[in-house]
């Protein structure tokens, strides 16, 4: 049999008798030795929270006046922030918006376009945030136009038919770009300071005026036009002072022939410039015709009667008494 050697086994050893460790010995009764152990905190130290982190972030604050001289608009802005650096569709991402008077805005240092509206008043522009506490003033360069209108010399023109139309002044002092449309007597539009084209509509035909108005920063300016019309209505009858007849086709003519309005009933209400028109009446085969002049401020109600009768057709039924309105 081969040795241990022989196969990479180590021979055995044999056990050796270690020393025993010396121990500390132990401490006296009454003695105030302590053991030598090294010094240590009574806590660990940590680290104080950086004033930074507990500092609220600066905001952009932002306002805006009507003209330099003026005060800052209490309210009735509207705010609408965008981020300058444009998305990948082109556009300019709205970060933030708000309304009313001051906006103040919770966002990080960089560049932004402001864009401020103050009814049909606006204004954009550019600004950079340095993440400091800033405030910055827009200046809105705006006013606000009240428009009324008179029929006559002493008639002001208080119906629901009247009502304007502004727009910006182009060359030739004639109509630019609609500003605002459908716009009743009274009402206050905030523009922007500058020069505007009024139109004025009473009625639906052809009672128009037009004017060119300014606008001042930071005031409301008031307009009043002058009209020359009158408010008309038509009622065929057999005798003065009667009752209406039903069916009847009005149309109401200019002096130059122009036909201004068509209409079927017992009675016919309109509007009309001042100047002379033709009334006819057509009822039951039989025609009446008569002249009349309006003149502004002085409404009218228009009778026309068998007096009036110009023509005849063979069929002459008598006619209806009553029947309903038409305009």
């Amino acid at each position: 049999m081969p040795e241990d050697s022989e196969v990479g086994v180590p021979a055995n050893r044999r056990l050796q008798r270690l020393d025993p460790i010396p121990l500390p010995a132990p401490l006296q009764q009454g003695s105030a030795a302590l053991p030598d152990l090294p010094a240590l905190p009574a806590f660990a130290p940590q680290p104080l929270p950086s004033l930074d982190i507990l500092k609220p972030r600066p905001a952009l604050k932002l306002d805006a006046k009507l003209s330099a001289e003026g005060g800052s608009v209490p309210d009735g802005l509207e705010w609408r922030l965008f981020s300058a650096v444009p998305a990948l569709d082109g556009q300019l991402p709205l970060v933030a918006s708000a309304a009313g008077g001051e906006a103040v805005f919770d966002v990080p240092e960089g560049d932004y376009v402001v864009h401020l509206a103050f009814g049909r008043a606006g204004l954009t522009k550019r600004i950079r945030f340095t993440g400091l506490s800033a405030k910055e003033t827009l200046l809105l360069d705006a006013g606000g136009l009240s428009l009324h209108a008179m029929a006559g010399p002493d008639a002001p023109i208080e119906s629901p038919e009247l009502d304007f139309d502004i727009y910006t002044l182009a060359e030739g002092d004639t109509e630019g770009d609609l500003v605002a449309s459908d716009v009743p007597a009274d009402a206050v539009v905030r523009l922007n300071a500058g020069t505007y084209h009024v139109v004025s509509h009473y009625g639906a035909i052809n009672a128009v005026v037009r004017a060119n108005i300014h606008v001042d920063a930071g005031k409301i300016t008031e307009a009043t036009l002058q009209h020359h019309a009158a408010k008309l209505t038509l009622k065929l009858v057999r005798e003065a002072g009667g009752e209406a007849m039903a069916d009847t086709a009005w149309t109401i003519s200019s002096s130059s022939g122009d036909v201004v309005r068509e209409s079927v009933g017992a009675y016919a209400s309109l509007i009309l410039a001042a100047g002379d028109y033709e009334i006819v009446a057509n009822n039951r085969d039989r025609v009446y015709q008569r002249v009349i002049t309006v003149e502004g401020g002085k409404d009218l109600e228009v009778e026309v009667t068998a007096a009036d009768l110009v023509s005849e057709g063979s069929a002459t039924g008598s006619s209806g008494d009553n029947g309903g309105s038409g305009d």
